[in-house]
C-alpha cells in the first residue's frame, strides 16, 4: 500500500488520465444504452407484446452471462469482418451496451407493467392519450425502478471496463494489467482501488439522482 501511494502521490496526472478515460467510456456507454434499453422496454411493454417481452428478456440475460474477454473477441471478430477498428474504444462501447441492457430493460418493463391500472383508467377518464398516458403517467411512476436499473448498470459498466482496456480501451483496467504483466503490485492495487472508489461515488451520486427525480407523490407513499 505503502509503494502503491508513493506512486500515485508522483504520477497524479497519469491516475486523472486514467480515471477521465475510464468516466468517458461508461458515459458514452450508458448513454445509448439507456436510450435503447428505455425504448425497448416501453415496446415490450405494451399490451399483446407478452411473447416479444419474454424473448428479448431472456436474450438479455443470456447476454450477461457471456464472458467479457470471450464477448471482446467476438466484437472484434465480427468489427474486423466488416472492417470497422478491432480494437480500442469502439468494441469496448457496444459490449458495454450491451452488458448495460438487462437492468435497465428489465426494470423499465416491470416498472411500466406494474403502474396501477386504476391510475391509467383515471387517465383515460381524462381523455388521455396513449402518448399522453405514457408520458404523463406511466414514465413518472416508473421512474424511480427505471432510476434504479440505471443506477445497477452503470456500477457494473464502472467494473468491465476495467477488463475492456485489455483490448486498448484504456481507463483504470490499464494499471492493473500493466502490473499483471510486470508484476507490479502497486499498480494492481491503485486500479483496483481506483475503480473501486469510483463505483462508490457514482453509486452514492446516482442514489441522490434517483431520490432526487421520484415524484413528490411517491416519496410520500
Amino acid at each position: 500500500m505503502v509503494e502503491a501511494w508513493q506512486w500515485v502521490t508522483k504520477h497524479p496526472d497519469k491516475l486523472a488520465g486514467w480515471t477521465l478515460e475510464h468516466i468517458w467510456i461508461v458515459s458514452v456507454a450508458i448513454a445509448i444504452a439507456v436510450v435503447l434499453g428505455v425504448a425497448l422496454g416501453i415496446y415490450i411493454s405494451r399490451p399483446g407484446k407478452e411473447h416479444i417481452a419474454d424473448s428479448v428478456l431472456y436474450l438479455a440475460e443470456i447476454m450477461m452471462t457471456v464472458p467479457s474477454l470471450a464477448l471482446f473477441g467476438l466484437l472484434m471478430l465480427i468489427l474486423g469482418t466488416i472492417g470497422l477498428k478491432v480494437i480500442g474504444f469502439l468494441p469496448a462501447v457496444i459490449a458495454l451496451v450491451i452488458y448495460g441492457q438487462l437492468p435497465i430493460l428489465r426494470n423499465t418493463y416491470i416498472a411500466i407493467r406494474e403502474v396501477d391500472p386504476a391510475m391509467i383508467e383515471a387517465g383515460k377518464g381524462m381523455g388521455m392519450s396513449e402518448r399522453q398516458l405514457l408520458f404523463k403517467v406511466k414514465l413518472p411512476l416508473a421512474v424511480p425502478i427505471i432510476m434504479a436499473g440505471l443506477r445497477n448498470a452503470i456500477v457494473l459498466l464502472i467494473g468491465i471496463t476495467a477488463i475492456a482496456a485489455i483490448i486498448g480501451a484504456g481507463g483504470l483496467g490499464v494499471p492493473i494489467f500493466r502490473g499483471l504483466r510486470n508484476a507490479r503490485m502497486d499498480l494492481i492495487i491503485i486500479g483496483g482501488v481506483s475503480v473501486s472508489i469510483l463505483a462508490l461515488v457514482v453509486d452514492g451520486l446516482m442514489g441522490r439522482v434517483e431520490r432526487w427525480v421520484t415524484p413528490r407523490g411517491l416519496k410520500r407513499r
